[in-house]
């Protein structure tokens, strides 16, 4: 039995069983040999020993059982405690794996959204940088078109005849954009054969004023690019020379008593040069005053014809002021004739309200008069009719009470 006892603690894996059990075995093992050892003498305390070596053995087997209950008990509680510990794992388990495919799904939107605000930003980029691409090839094309330009423009310039006609045309642009085209006329022929740049029809005075366009391109170049003093005062005496000449040739060409005005124009077509002579060489300024020559660039010549527009529409309106007082004596008359007429229209009105008024006093007295026919005819069959007897009426009225 105690054998049995042994296996299944063995079976069951306690070691503080196995060691208890151990303890007990050797114990009754001690005991067995010293009773067997005794002498015959000690037969009583051996039979004592035996009864208790006998106690001890059903003590041991009280002890191996309740340690067998113990060991089953601890190991009930131990698988309990197993199986809880298993299942808190796995609910653990299944909410770290929520957990993780909650975090990965988050993660995977916030990649995929990511990567299309990315790609959309990549394509915005690279849309708006085509855009730019495009913009940048364009203005690389209108760059080498304003050179080729540039070169085609310099080629003019720097041919006198070309120079002119460049002049002109900007001459006749800004003429042409302002004025009305009765108000000028380009290349006309002078009574002494002189041809102007343009002529403007004004009336007299002053009559009409001669535009010329002068272009002096080398001396101004040569002026802007001298390298000390001593070129710049070479440069400065040519380009004063240069206007000098020009200046004298309009006022002797085209200043002309009883043909031209007493004034001419000379337009400089650019604001470079204009601005150069205003600022260093009041002199050739003066100049111009004392021929009666006005200088003009593009914006002063801009200025001086949008006055000029403004001359010949109060001018228009001055020669329109004639027939405008005309028209209006004759509506005054036709005003006139109106009230005559409204007046004449106001006493047959007047007529016809008095008409009225006695047709409607007739109209009363008729009526007033077939009343009194209706009243005498009344009288007239009751005066007719017999008087009734007082009795007869007594009669009558008995019935009634």
């Amino acid at each position: 039995m105690m054998n049995d006892g042994l296996a299944d603690l063995f079976a069951q894996g306690d070691l503080l069983s196995l060691i208890v059990a151990a303890c007990v075995l050797l114990g009754g093992f001690w005991l067995a040999r010293r009773l067997s050892r005794l002498s015959t003498t000690e037969r009583a305390s051996e039979q004592a020993l035996q009864e208790a070596a006998r106690l001890a053995e059903e003590r041991a087997a009280e002890t191996e059982l309740r340690l067998k209950m113990m060991a089953e008990q601890q190991a009930a509680q131990q698988a309990a405690q197993q199986s809880q510990l298993i299942e808190a794992l796995r609910r653990q388990e299944r909410a770290i794996g929520q957990s993780l495919d909650q975090r990965i799904n988050g993660f995977a939107r916030q990649v995929n959204d990511r990567l299309h605000q990315t790609s959309s930003q990549q394509s915005t980029t690279l849309n708006e940088l085509r855009e730019r691409l495009a913009v940048i090839d364009r203005a690389q094309r209108n760059i080498t078109e304003l050179s080729s330009q540039v070169t085609g423009l310099q080629d003019i310039l720097s041919n006198k005849q070309a120079r002119g006609a460049f002049g002109e045309v900007q001459l006749r642009d800004i003429v042409t954009s302002v004025l009305p085209p009765s108000a000028y006329v380009f290349h006309p022929k002078m009574a002494d054969g002189k041809v102007p740049d343009c002529i403007l029809q004004l009336p007299n005075p002053p009559g009409p004023i001669v535009i010329d366009a002068k272009f002096p391109l080398e001396s101004y170049k040569a002026l802007a690019e001298a390298a000390d003093d001593q070129a710049r005062l070479t440069a400065s005496r040519g380009f004063s020379q240069d206007l000098k000449k020009h200046i004298k040739d309009i006022a002797e060409k085209y200043i002309r008593p009883g043909e031209t005005a007493d004034s001419a124009l000379m337009f400089l077509p650019s604001e470079a040069v204009y601005a150069e002579l205003h600022a260093n060489f009041s002199n050739l300024v003066e100049e111009s005053f004392r021929q009666r020559v006005w200088i003009v660039s593009p914006t002063t010549l801009m200025a001086t014809l949008n006055t000029v527009r403004a001359i010949l529409r109060d001018l228009h309106i001055q020669e329109q002021a004639g027939a405008i007082r005309t028209e209006v004596e004759r509506l005054l008359a036709d005003v006139t004739r109106l009230g005559d007429r409204v007046q004449r229209l106001e006493g047959h009105f007047d007529q016809a309200g008095r008409d009225i008024r006695e047709i409607r006093i007739s109209a009363d007295k008729i009526s007033k008069r077939g009343l009194r026919l209706t009243d005498l005819e009344l009288e007239e069959v009751a005066a007719e009719l017999p008087e009734p007897a007082v009795g007869s009426r007594l009669v009558e009225k008995t019935p009634a009470e």
